[in-house]
Order: structure tokens, then C-alpha cells, then sequence
């Protein structure tokens, strides 16, 4: 049985002109991965997200689960999949800030892997991490995150 990705990038856009405490700091969906081919390398989905990980890579953001402020297009897409009642496991996210400070050049177990090699501006994440890094530089990095869940 194979896995997929699915998910999408929020931006919280008044977060950085009136501060992450206000109430109109919301987090809002910016764009479906469906849009970005992402694909479904297992690699990539275990150096980034902890998923089908028997290559040993350290995940950047495993099991966080669907965040509790997500917004409300992200939690209509996630149900649409049915939910984790569904068969969809995995929900995590992680924050434009966390991947600019992640290590690229980290490997799996086996030390033939990089993290950059399998999910780096060279591989089919590239997409993604162009509308991550174009967001945070118009509402910073912190508020900018990546949500994804697996079926």
C-alpha cells in the first residue's frame, strides 16, 4: 500500500503588523500541495515528516498533528479526506523558520542520503519551499507553515 501527501501552506498575513496575540492574526490557507507536485518520494516524506522512515533520517517535524489554530480551509481539506477516521494518519506542520534553520546537510543512518538530496531545492519540494520562502518574505518565516497529512 503506498502513501500520499496531501496539505497545504498558511500564512498568518496580520501577525506581522499587529502581532501573533491579536485577533485578526488568524492562520489562512494560502495554496493546496496538490497544486505544487510534491510527490510522494518516501525519502522526502521521512527527512521532513518522520513518515515510512526505514531510512533512519532524523524528521524535522514528526506527529505534531493538525494544528489547533489551522484554518478553517485546512480543516474542511483535512475532513474531506475523511478525517483521521478515515485512514488519514500523520497530520504535522512545520514553520518556514524551522526549514530555513534545519539542517539540509544531515543524512540517514546509512550516511548516503542528504536531507538536501531527497528534499531540497533540487527535488520536487522545490515548488513548495519558493512559496514558503515568498510568504516569509512578506509575513516572516514564523508565519508561514507548512500542514500535511498522509493516506
Amino acid at each position: 500500500m503506498s502513501t500520499d501527501v496531501s496539505g497545504m501552506i498558511e500564512c498568518r498575513p496580520g501577525a506581522r503588523i499587529w502581532g501573533v496575540d491579536d485577533e485578526d492574526s488568524v492562520w489562512v490557507s494560502a495554496i493546496d500541495l496538490i497544486v505544487l507536485n510534491t510527490g510522494n518520494a518516501y525519502d522526502a516524506l521521512a527527512c521532513l515528516f518522520g513518515v515510512r522512515n526505514s531510512f533512519g533520517f532524523r524528521p524535522l517535524a514528526e506527529g505534531r498533528g493538525l494544528p489547533v489554530d489551522a484554518s478553517d480551509e485546512v480543516r474542511a481539506t483535512f475532513a474531506g479526506y475523511g478525517g483521521a477516521d478515515a485512514g488519514v494518519h500523520g497530520a504535522t506542520w512545520i514553520t518556514g523558520e524551522e526549514l530555513a534553520g534545519a539542517d539540509w546537510d544531515e543524512t540517514d543512518s546509512s550516511g548516503t542520503r542528504s536531507r538536501r538530496a531527497v528534499a531540497g531545492d533540487a527535488s520536487y519540494w522545490r515548488p513548495t519551499w519558493e512559496v514558503m520562502r515568498t510568504l516569509g518574505g512578506l509575513h516572516g518565516a514564523e508565519n508561514v507553515r507548512l500542514v500535511v497529512w498522509f493516506h
